[in-house]
């Protein structure tokens, strides 16, 4: 198992492919593919989740945290590689789980200028995402100005963007406070087999314990403390991964 944030073979972020920034001169004709499903998310076993929403996410997968530096928060969402257990075989995304905002904000991300203060909206353009041809919810409307669909896209990405800065300032001081270690988990399958899932980092319970007054009282004055608790909370919801997982492989899958 790798905890990946990025895409195997590019820099870019997980499950993009092509983005391209939003023109109404060069798009006016483009509209978003009515077949979209969660399909683009099949073979992915993590997705990277912002620290404002993981008191929701705890309730369903277990969290855990990138062992690359950067202790990016990710759920974790299958056992075996280039698999996504909450996708079932229509690529219906299971009916009684919260759904990440980095998976909902698909296809739309934004950009960044080099000085990091212009933000252009784009939309990862492929076959599976984009008509350039056609019926459907175009991205501009017969004004050349934003469609609904690219408003609310818009400002779904502003919230994003927000959520995410205030994550990896909480990555950035959890990466260098020592409270991070390394961990695996042994799954056990049918047959009586045992599944060794790695790659992850996880707070220690013990030195978070310790951890000295002053520094509690930091992680207390920004506001994280209850992120910290989500995580550990969200260790429970393994024995559903073990469940799902176990369900599939006795279907065949």
């Amino acid at each position: 198992m790798a905890t990946k944030t990025e895409n195997p073979n590019t820099n870019l972020p997980l499950f993009y492919k092509n983005p391209v920034a939003l023109d109404a001169a060069a798009h006016k004709d483009w509209k978003l593919n009515a077949a979209l499903d969660f399909s683009f998310t099949k073979t992915a076993n993590a997705v990277p989740i912002n620290v404002i929403e993981m008191p929701q996410i705890c309730h369903f997968y277990p969290i855990a945290f990138s062992p690359d530096g950067r202790a990016t928060p990710v759920a974790l969402i299958g056992l075996r590689d280039n698999e996504n257990l909450f996708l079932n075989a229509k690529s219906e995304w299971l009916s009684d789980a919260y759904i990440p905002s980095y998976i909902r904000r698909y296809p739309f991300i934004f950009s960044e200028g080099q000085d990091g203060g212009q933000l252009t909206l784009c939309i990862d353009d492929t076959p599976q995402t984009v008509l350039h041809k056609g019926e459907g919810q175009g991205f501009f409307d017969d004004k050349n100005g934003p469609s609904q669909l690219s408003s609310n896209a818009l400002e779904f990405c502003k919230s994003y963007h927000a959520a995410a800065q205030q994550t990896l300032a909480f990555s950035a001081e959890l990466a260098q406070s020592g409270l991070l270690v390394d961990r695996q988990a042994e799954i056990t399958v049918p047959g009586d087999k045992k599944l060794q899932f790695a790659g992850f980092q996880i707070v220690d319970e013990a030195k978070l314990a310790d951890l000295p007054d002053a520094e509690f009282l930091k992680w207390r004055k920004n506001g994280w403390l209850p992120f910290l608790y989500a995580h550990l909370f969200s260790s429970a919801q393994w024995q559903r991964l073990t469940r799902l997982l176990n369900d599939r492989m006795a279907n065949g899958g």
